[in-house]
C-alpha cells in the first residue's frame, strides 16, 4: 500500500468517481454504488470525455441495476488502468505526474525514500535503472465501493409482481460489483443485513486461493468491538472472510451517524488492539470449517487489517491514533469535500463550505431511514424544504425510490420525505385532537425529513453540467463538524501532505482534539435525548439514559489515564487536552437525569 490513508465514502455523487481523480498516485478511496441512475450517468459522461463507447442500460432492461453497476465499475477500472500506465512512463523531471506520485508518499515510505535517493542520483545509466525499479513498485489506489447494507429496497414489475429476493437494491448492486472486472473491496455499512451477508457465499470471488488472497473483499464499517465481532462470526461460518474492520465514530463523522451507547472512540479502538489478535484466531477457526466443507484450501491466515476514520484533522492526531492503536490506516473523508480535483462539489456549495463556522453543522432527523444524519445548514435542499412548508407542499416527489420503507398507510412501502407520505401523515396529525405545542412538535419531524436520493447527487450534475432539464437542482451535503476548521479550497497535494505533517492546513486555528469533539457531541446528544423525552420520561428510558452517561464517563477516565501516560507527548498539548476535557465533565456532571423524572 502505497499511502497510510484513504478516503472513505462521501454521499453518493460526491465520490462516486474519486478513484479517477486519485487513484493513478496509490491512493485509495470509496465509490457508492447506491444509486445506479448516477452510476449509469456517469459512466455515460465520463464515456463521452475518454472516447469511449457509451450503450445505455435502460431501467427496464433485465438486471439493470447490477449491469448498470457493473458496468461503470469495469470503465472506472479501465480508464484508470491506463493513467496508471501512462503515469508510469512518464519521465522523472520536476512537475510530471511521476514525480507528483512519489513527493505525496509519506517520508518514513520506503518508495518516497528510494525516489529522493534517486532523484540525488548523478545522470547515468545506473539511475536509468533505479528508476525502473521505482516503476516496478507503483501501485494503485483501491477502487472500493460502498453498499449500506440495510438500503435493500424490494423491486418489482410493472404489473406489481415481486422480482425476488436477489433483485433487492443491496443485493443487486453487490451482484454489479462481484461481476465488474475490479479487484478491490465493498465496503459493507450502516449494520447487518442477513440476507445480504447470506448471499455473499454464493460469489467464489470473496473464496480465498491457497495463499489467502482474493479477487473481491469485504470490509466491514462498524462502531464498536462487539458489532464488528458478531456480524464476522456471522460471515466466518459462510466461508467469508472480513479482509478489514473500518472502525468509524458514532458521531463525529459525515453522512449517516450511528450514535454508539456512549461508547467513545478511544476505548473502542483500545479494545480493538486488547482483543485483536484473539479476535483474529477465533474468526480463522470458524472461517477454516466452512472453508473446509466447501473442498477449499487456505493455508494462511488471511490479511485482517484495522482502519479508523472520523473526525481526525492535524497529522499529530493521524499519527498517535496510528502509532498507539497499531493501525494499517486512517479515513480522512470530510477535508476533501474542499478538494474540488478530488472531489464533486458544485460552485455554490464549495464556497458556502468554506464561509461556515461550527453552528452550521448539525446532526439532524432528515434522513428517511430514521437514523441520525450529518446536516448542512446552508444547503439549498434546506432551503428548499422550509420553501416548501411555507407554501403547504411539504415534502418531495419520490423519483428514484431508494429510501422507501414506511407502510403506515400504503401496501408496498413510500419515503417518509415523499410528498404522499407527508400528506397522509399529517392529515392523520390534524385529526388526533393534539394540543397545538404538540401537533406542532409532530409536525416539525415529519416535515424534517429531505429527499437525499436526489439531494446527494444534484452537486455532481451541477459539477459536470450535465443537469437534465426540469431536474431538481436542490444540493443536500452531509460533512461531518470537522469540516468546519478547514476554510480554504486545496489541492490535492496540500490535503495529502496535511495529513503527513509536511505542512499545516490548520495553523493558528482554534480546534478541540478528535476525542474531545467527539465527547462533546456524546454529551449534547445526551442532552438532547433527555430533553425530547422530558415530558414523558419513563423509568426504562431513565435507565437507558443513565447507562449511557455512566459509559461517557468511562470514555472521560479511560482518557485521563491515556493522556496522563503520554509523557512523549508536548506539555502544551496534553494540558489543553486535560482542560477541555475537564470542562466536558463539568457539561455532563450538570446533566441529572435522574432528577429529571
Amino acid at each position: 500500500m502505497s499511502h497510510t490513508f484513504h478516503i472513505p465514502v462521501l454521499g453518493l455523487g460526491y465520490s462516486v468517481d474519486t478513484p479517477l481523480k486519485v487513484a493513478r498516485y496509490g491512493i485509495t478511496s470509496t465509490m457508492s454504488i447506491v444509486d445506479d441512475e448516477l452510476t449509469e450517468r456517469m459512466r455515460e459522461y465520463h464515456s463521452l470525455q475518454n472516447d469511449e463507447p457509451y450503450s445505455p442500460i435502460n431501467k427496464a432492461d433485465p438486471d439493470a441495476r447490477a449491469r448498470r453497476v457493473e458496468a461503470y465499475l469495469n470503465l472506472v477500472n479501465k480508464l484508470v488502468q491506463q493513467q496508471f500506465i501512462e503515469l508510469k512512463q512518464q519521465p522523472f523531471e520536476p512537475g510530471s505526474d511521476i514525480c507528483r506520485y512519489f513527493e505525496m508518499l509519506p517520508d518514513c515510505s520506503q518508495l518516497k525514500q528510494g525516489y529522493d535517493l534517486m532523484m540525488d542520483y548523478p545522470d547515468c545509466e545506473r539511475k536509468t535503472i533505479f528508476q525502473n525499479v521505482l516503476r516496478q513498485h507503483m501501485t494503485i489506489g483501491a477502487m472500493d465501493v460502498n453498499l449500506m447494507a440495510k438500503v435493500d429496497k424490494m423491486n418489482f414489475t410493472g404489473n406489481g409482481d415481486y422480482l425476488g429476493d436477489e433483485n433487492t437494491d443491496a443485493l443487486a448492486g453487490l451482484r454489479g460489483f462481484v461481476n465488474s472486472d475490479i479487484y478491490s473491496s465493498v465496503v459493507l455499512s450502516a449494520g447487518m443485513n442477513p440476507k445480504l451477508y447470506s448471499y455473499l457465499e454464493s460469489f467464489e470471488a470473496f473464496l480465498p486461493d491457497r495463499d489467502g488472497r482474493f479477487k473481491k473483499k469485504i470490509i466491514l464499517k462498524v462502531s464498536d468491538f462487539r458489532s464488528a465481532f458478531i456480524q464476522a462470526k456471522f460471515l466466518a461460518k459462510k466461508g467469508i472472510w472480513v479482509s478489514e474492520f473500518r472502525v468509524e465514530s458514532g458521531l463525529n463523522c459525515g453522512g449517516h451517524a450511528f450514535a454508539t451507547e456512549g461508547f467513545l472512540l478511544g476505548p473502542i479502538l483500545e479494545e480493538f488492539k486488547q482483543k485483536r489478535t484473539e479476535m483474529q484466531e477465533e474468526l480463522y477457526a470458524l472461517y477454516l470449517g466452512a472453508l473446509l466443507a466447501k473442498g477449499v484450501e487456505c493455508n494462511n491466515i488471511p490479511i485482517q487489517k484495522l482502519s479508523v476514520q472520523g473526525g481526525i484533522g492535524t497529522a499529530e492526531e493521524n499519527t498517535f491514533l496510528m502509532d498507539h492503536y497499531q493501525l494499517d490506516a486512517t479515513g480522512w473523508g470530510s477535508p476533501f469535500l474542499l478538494v474540488p480535483e478530488a472531489t464533486n462539489v458544485d460552485e455554490d456549495t464549495l464556497h458556502k463550505l468554506i464561509h461556515a463556522k461550527e453552528g452550521d453543522y448539525y446532526v439532524s432527523n432528515s434522513s428517511p431511514l430514521g437514523i441520525l444524519f450529518n446536516n448542512f445548514r446552508g444547503s439549498t435542499i434546506e432551503q428548499q424544504r422550509i420553501d416548501r412548508i411555507k407554501k403547504r407542499r411539504p415534502g418531495s416527489p419520490c423519483t428514484k425510490k431508494y429510501l422507501c420503507s414506511n407502510t403506515e398507510f400504503t401496501e408496498q412501502p413510500i419515503c417518509t420525505a415523499s410528498r404522499q407520505y407527508q400528506s397522509l401523515k399529517i392529515a392523520e396529525l390534524q385529526a388526533a385532537g393534539l394540543s397545538e405545542d404538540e401537533y406542532q412538535q409532530q409536525y416539525q419531524t415529519v416535515t424534517e425529513k429531505l429527499c437525499l436520493c436526489e439531494g446527494l447527487c444534484s452537486s455532481t450534475y451541477l459539477k459536470y453540467d450535465i443537469v437534465k432539464p426540469r431536474e431538481n437542482t436542490a444540493v443536500a451535503i452531509c460533512p461531518g463538524p470537522n469540516l468546519a476548521y478547514f476554510n480554504h479550497l486545496y489541492s490535492l497535494d496540500e490535503m495529502v501532505a496535511h495529513i503527513y505533517g509536511k505542512i499545516d492546513l490548520l495553523q493558528n486555528i482554534k480546534r478541540p482534539h478528535a476525542f474531545i469533539k467527539e465527547l462533546n457531541l456524546y454529551i449534547e446528544h445526551l442532552q438532547t435525548d433527555l430533553q425530547n423525552n422530558l415530558k414523558h420520561l419513563s423509568d426504562k428510558k431513565a435507565k437507558q439514559l443513565e447507562k449511557f452517561s455512566a459509559q461517557i464517563r468511562v470514555g472521560i477516565n479511560y482518557y485521563k489515564e491515556l493522556f496522563s501516560n503520554l509523557t512523549d507527548q508536548a506539555t502544551e498539548l496534553t494540558t489543553e487536552f486535560f482542560n477541555d476535557l475537564t470542562l466536558s465533565e463539568n457539561k455532563l456532571d450538570q446533566i441529572r437525569i435522574s432528577a429529571a423524572i
